[in-house]
């Protein structure tokens, strides 16, 4: 399913372990893992000095992928590593679509005081702007990684974005075998309290629920053998983080945007809050028109 595998890295304890996680992926899918490392020349301090500094940074990129690299062969992982200037969320967006890779892997952050640069808000304008899919992976030090992901989460409202977003999903589901929860949220802080809501409500479930049979039928026609269905009230975010907890989802897979002008479940904010607070990978598909 994925042949390259980019992973932004910069040594941090958190990278590391998604690095491992990257490296788990890559063995499942017969895949390349390229490990890019990207020396921030946009700063203040840098940008206004010789370049001996810009050497210095290149040379520190150069010593933590080989500390990569280590860690690829002792777990027999094919790789590759890269050492690139310039501003990591471009840099990263850039390499991906230059160099074919199929896929993104990093930590929405690395551990409380250790990042160099891949900051949360690194990595939410990388699922902004990258053309591939972004799987995002917030580590913290009582938090652990699955894989083979063995219940994935799809939530949807039936949009071009998460239809998108589902046939990835749906075929990520169907070669691992996995359960495929799929879930629509009716957010019920847009229904008001008087006549109208109850339209409003009933309406809205029937959109829920045509949404998840749509993803359910992908899902069955593409091979996926176990499907469960959910259609709950509440705020998506919200209801999303319960689900991951109360039904032990791996992973979870969402596009980045949602119907213009909507404000059911996939707007950007709610899949980049998503990312940035689920105990899960989260894996964000971009839609474009």
């Amino acid at each position: 399913m994925y042949d390259n595998i980019l992973v932004p890295f910069d040594g941090s304890d958190g990278a590391t372990e998604v690095l491992h996680h990257a490296a788990e992926i890559a063995q499942w899918a017969d895949a390349t893992v390229q490990v890019l490392y990207v020396a921030d020349t946009t700063r203040d301090s840098v940008t206004v000095v010789e370049g001996e500094t810009i050497d210095a940074l290149e040379q520190q990129g150069e010593k933590t992928v080989e500390e990569a690299a280590k860690t690829m062969e002792s777990l027999g992982v094919e790789y590759e590593t890269d050492v690139v200037q310039g501003s990591p969320t471009q840099s990263i967006v850039d390499y991906a679509d230059r160099y074919d890779q199929d896929i993104v892997v990093m930590p929405t952050h690395g551990r409380e005081g250790v990042s160099r640069y891949l900051g949360g808000s690194v990595s939410e304008k990388v699922v902004r702007l990258a053309s591939v899919p972004v799987l995002t992976v917030r580590m913290k030090p009582d938090e652990t990684l699955t894989f083979p992901y063995q219940n994935i989460l799809v939530p949807t409202d039936g949009s071009d974005a998460a239809t998108n977003a589902a046939d990835h999903i749906v075929d990520l589901a169907a070669s691992l075998d996995a359960t495929l929860h799929v879930l629509s949220v009716v957010d019920d802080t847009a229904l008001g309290p008087d006549v109208r809501s109850k339209i409003s409500e009933k309406e809205y479930e029937e959109i829920a629920t045509d949404a998840v049979e749509t993803v359910v039928a992908k899902a069955e026609t593409h091979g996926v053998a176990d499907t469960v269905r959910h259609i709950e009230h509440g705020t998506p975010a919200e209801v999303i983080l319960d689900k991951i907890e109360s039904k032990e989802i791996h992973a979870v897979g969402m596009g980045t945007t949602g119907r213009q002008g909507t404000d059911r479940i996939l707007l950007g904010s709610v899949a980049e809050k998503t990312a940035r607070s689920a105990p899960v990978p989260v894996m964000s598909v971009k839609y474009s028109k």
